[in-house]
């Protein structure tokens, strides 16, 4: 089993948490980014850097995952499509993603991108937080405590 993260909008902090629980656990962490990133040197944790297209790393992603791995994102449409390749999907707030609930978020997001095409504004994300960082750490936890 192995981590991709979806790592141009990746908090820094989650990074970092990914990181530690790579060198603790041993388990294969790849970050796919377009753009360069520092990351530490250690025999576990890869960096793939992409073209700046759309969706590249999304795509790039989609085609090296495998069954049972886990991708971070924040990322619902690519959330949706890990899910269909029978692979887990972890918003880097905590949000363990879900077959029964993607629909309704996939919904969500399009209504949300109407409205804003619509000139309304729907604002953003509340500020990453204390609580959102515990909540994806314990969701990592309990995954890699399972494989």
């Amino acid at each position: 089993m192995k981590i991709w993260v979806d790592a141009d909008a990746c908090p820094g902090v989650v990074k970092n948490i990914l990181f530690k629980a790579a060198d603790r656990t041993r388990v294969e962490l790849t970050l796919v980014a377009n753009h360069p990133m520092k990351i530490p040197q250690r025999r576990y944790i890869k960096f793939l850097q992409v073209s700046s297209g759309f969706d590249e790393a999304d795509n790039k992603i989609l085609e090296l995952l495998d069954k049972g791995d886990l991708v971070i994102t924040a990322d619902i449409p690519l959330a949706s499509q890990v899910l269909e390749k029978e692979a887990y999907a972890l918003n880097p707030r905590g949000h363990l993603y879900s077959n029964e609930s993607i629909q309704e978020q996939l919904r969500i997001r399009e209504l949300k991108e109407s409205l804003r095409d619509s000139g309304i504004d729907t604002g953003g994300p509340a500020v990453m937080n204390q609580k959102n960082t515990s909540k994806f750490a314990n969701h990592l936890n309990k995954w890699l405590s399972n494989i």
